[in-house]
């Protein structure tokens, strides 16, 4: 098999196409897509986003430096789309995709109602990376749809049907291969599960 070698990019595929939710300081409310997000803790519990300077999202970030990240999922994939290359500069976004807010547990900011989990973030550190600022971020509350937790108090993002970004489509999750520990996990006749 031969492999090319190409210039450096952002291979890293596919990604989680998240809404983020955002408020003013006077109070208005908008909704970017953004793929430029992931874990970064466990202890205490921290994520982050990355945006342009250009997107509204991050003039309201950079005043009050809380957001929220909502979990798409098949159902949400137009307005997924739609908020990432729509502005709120010239519309209302939730009056637009017919999304509803509710106001955030514990930080200044709505979520969105129709998402499965909805994760509340305080900015604890921001750093201008080039083309983007990253927007690290403490984890202050998180919010799950009791519809997708199954009768042993699992909660199942599965059902939620939820979508991931790669190379400019998006995609939805497929079936589970294998579990956290499996390769290493005994049988009760001790061999390893396969």
């Amino acid at each position: 098999m031969a492999k090319e070698i190409w210039k450096p990019g952002n291979m890293l595929y596919p990604l989680p196409a998240v809404l983020v939710t955002t408020r003013s300081a006077e109070g208005k409310d908008n909704i970017c897509t953004v793929a430029w997000t992931g874990t970064i803790c466990s202890d205490p519990v921290m994520l982050s986003i990355s945006l342009r300077e250009s997107r509204l999202s991050y003039t309201y970030l950079m005043e009050t430096g809380v957001f929220a990240v909502n979990l798409t999922t098949e159902a949400l994939v137009r307005a997924t789309d739609f908020c990432g290359v729509r502005s709120g500069r010239d519309l209302d976004k939730f009056e637009a995709m017919h999304l509803t807010k509710r106001p955030a547990e514990k930080i200044d900011c709505c979520v969105i109602e129709e998402s499965p989990v909805s994760i509340e973030c305080r900015v604890t550190e921001t750093k201008k990376l080039g083309s983007h600022t990253i927007f690290m971020a403490e984890v202050v509350s998180v919010t799950a749809d009791d519809l997708y937790i199954d009768e042993n108090g699992r909660f199942r993002l599965d059902k939620a049907q939820p979508i991931v970004y790669s190379h400019g489509a998006y995609c939805p999750v497929g079936k589970p291969v294998g579990r956290f520990g499996f390769s290493v996990r005994k049988s009760k006749k001790g061999k390893n599960r396969r």
